[in-house]
């Protein structure tokens, strides 16, 4: 019989909670589901988690943000619905924006705000698969975020994936093409820096996405959660290279989503951008005129989809966003300066794993080193994602499996945003006696 070794949270309480939530397969379940249990588990055992399962800020929002709605409110705004075009101003910010900080031109019009990068991308789906009856899937890039499959699963679309861990540069062009060639994809989705591998596409590899998008006639959602976020490079100074890399140099089908979530530390006032590409927005598709009896692209992801969804987004934090993009563009607020403690915290965290035996999943970015953000990947010699998941409650850590977020390859995905100061000792204690009560063969 296998001897059941003294761990931090009692291994039945946690064996007792999980059989509660019914879940067959523990790697598969929610990131939702993985929170409830842990902070079930740490109420009845009173033993705090080290909660690294949720990409939730963790930081103070941005001051100029909450000003600007603040002033917003109390000039009455919160009494009028919101044009489904969205805020002139938010409008013409956000286009200044990418240009200061991507290079990329997009007029205002095409620009329009989302109730979160959420909404962004299921609005994109919608619209993306309504365009042509016979091109009825969605690519994703993988590893992705969990939830956007979801999206999918609700809508009742189909969509295809692949791990891109053995993919990188030239080999993304065949694989790509494998999928495309099909004839049956109407877009092709990723993240930039990734979540949760963080790797970052490169410009190479852009190009490539770009190429095939123009010669499948392949619409391209291009999700900025983290915009500018890889620390390696500093992205922070507009109007200057180096810019955030972005596929809209190399093809006009595209959608770039920006979220005030991550970045601007500005998550629960639910505010995003959707920039559409000006080919893209005036661009007409036989589904449309089949559902609609007409409209363009832009027209009718936001006067049918946006307008059936919410009827626009709110209000005062359309106020937020536009005086956040502004103060960042002109240069008076450096917002990646004040998220760069999630590097930090990553590299702090990373370092802990490695010196008790776990390893890096994603830890090598097309030769070099992944860089420290929001996210990373760790996995342990011998354990699948979903028993080092499950192994790890036993020591007050949660984190996903990478399973759910479309890899193939094992381990979990943690997250930085809710660490504290004090759990890095913590930590540090309970991953020694973890490493001494499972030795690497």
């Amino acid at each position: 019989m296998k001897e059941i070794k003294e761990t931090p949270v009692n291994r039945e309480m946690v064996d007792l909670i999980i059989e509660k939530f019914k879940i067959d397969d523990f790697a598969k379940a929610t990131i939702r589901e993985v929170k409830a249990i842990a902070q079930e588990a740490e109420e009845r055992t009173g033993t705090e988690f080290i909660k690294m399962e949720m990409g939730v800020p963790g930081l103070p929002p941005s001051a100029v943000g909450v000003k600007a709605e603040i002033e917003a409110l109390e000039n009455g705004i919160a009494s009028l619905y919101p044009d489904i075009n969205g805020l002139p101003e938010l409008k013409k910010e956000a286009s200044a924006f990418i240009k200061a900080f991507m290079d990329v031109d997009i007029d205002p019009e095409w620009c329009v705000p989302v109730t979160g990068s959420m909404q962004g991308t299921y609005a994109s789906f919608l619209t993306c698969g309504q365009c042509d009856p016979q091109r009825d899937t969605i690519l994703f890039i993988d590893p992705g975020f969990p939830v956007q499959k979801q999206q999918l699963v609700v809508l009742g679309y189909k969509y295809s994936s692949f791990d891109v861990y053995n993919y990188r540069g030239g080999k993304l062009r065949e694989k790509l093409e494998s999928y495309l060639k099909k004839g049956n994809i109407s877009a092709i989705i990723y993240s930039n820096p990734n979540n949760p591998s963080w790797v970052c596409l490169k410009e190479e590899e852009l190009a490539i996405i770009g190429e095939l998008s123009m010669k499948y006639d392949v619409i391209i959602l291009e999700d900025l959660a983290y915009f500018a976020m890889d620390f390696r490079t500093d992205l922070s100074h507009p109007r200057q290279a180096p810019y955030q890399p972005s596929v809209a140099r190399y093809t006009d089908k595209y959608i770039i989503l920006i979220s005030g979530s991550k970045a601007f530390s500005y998550a629960g006032q639910r505010i995003g951008v959707v920039c559409i590409s000006d080919t893209l927005y005036y661009r007409s598709y036989s589904g449309f005129t089949k559902r609609y009896g007409g409209g363009t692209f832009g027209t009718v992801f936001i006067h049918r989809v946006l307008y059936a969804l919410s009827s626009g987004t709110s209000h005062s934090a359309q106020y937020a966003m536009a005086a956040m993009l502004k103060a960042a563009r002109q240069g008076e607020y450096n917002f990646l300066e004040e998220v760069k403690i999630y590097g930090n915290r990553a590299r702090k965290l990373k370092e802990i794993f490695l010196r008790h035996g776990f390893q890096l999943v994603y830890d090598n970015d097309l030769g070099d080193p992944v860089a420290d953000g929001f996210y990373f990947t760790i996995g342990y010699p011998g354990m699948s994602g979903g028993e080092l998941m499950r192994e790890l409650m036993y020591y007050g850590v949660s984190a996903i499996s990478l399973v759910t977020t479309g890899s193939d390859q094992q381990g979990l995905r943690a997250c930085t945003s809710f660490i504290k100061d004090h759990q890095y000792d913590e930590l540090e204690k309970r991953m020694k006696l973890f490493a001494a009560n499972h030795p690497i063969v």
